[in-house]
């Protein structure tokens, strides 16, 4: 992991524009590389963001179910990579920040590599200040560096 490479502020929707940099072993959106990004979304089996999970492992058969991650915008899933992570009780309708890798895989949902996972269930605020954060941190950093290859 390069960790000179920003992770993005992104919304699910906007990871779909993300293409592979194979030889940066990195992803980029128009001229931005990046490995790691940053999504809030509530808890779910099936998207990764800030924003509320729509599946969990409360509903499956086993601790360390794939959690779905949903931010209003796009679906993707969660791989949580630490058994701290995965021992935690993780519930559907959670709204939770994540920051983690990026994989994009052919025929499989957009992978979140978890790093960090925290539950923000308390602060409902939060949820409408991350959609005005990504809108600034578009519109400041990652818009020009976009049109730039336009």
């Amino acid at each position: 992991m390069d960790y000179r490479l920003a992770a993005l502020k992104l919304l699910c929707a906007q990871l779909k524009d993300a293409k592979e940099v194979a030889s940066q072993n990195a992803m980029s959106l128009g001229n931005i590389l990046f490995q790691r990004a940053w999504l809030q979304t509530q808890k779910s089996t099936t998207s990764v963001s800030q924003g509320v999970l729509v599946s969990a492992s409360d509903e499956n058969d086993h601790v360390g179910a794939p959690l779905l991650l949903d931010d209003g915008t796009g679906v993707v899933q969660l791989a949580l990579s630490s058994a701290d992570f995965r021992l935690r009780p993780w519930k559907t309708g959670m709204y939770v920040m994540v920051v983690g890798g990026y994989m994009a895989r052919a025929a499989e949902p957009p992978t979140i590599k978890v790093h960090k996972i925290v539950d923000l269930s308390q602060f409902p605020d939060r949820e409408a200040m991350w959609y005005l954060e990504v809108m600034e941190a578009y519109k400041l950093f990652y818009r020009p560096l976009i049109e730039e290859l336009e």
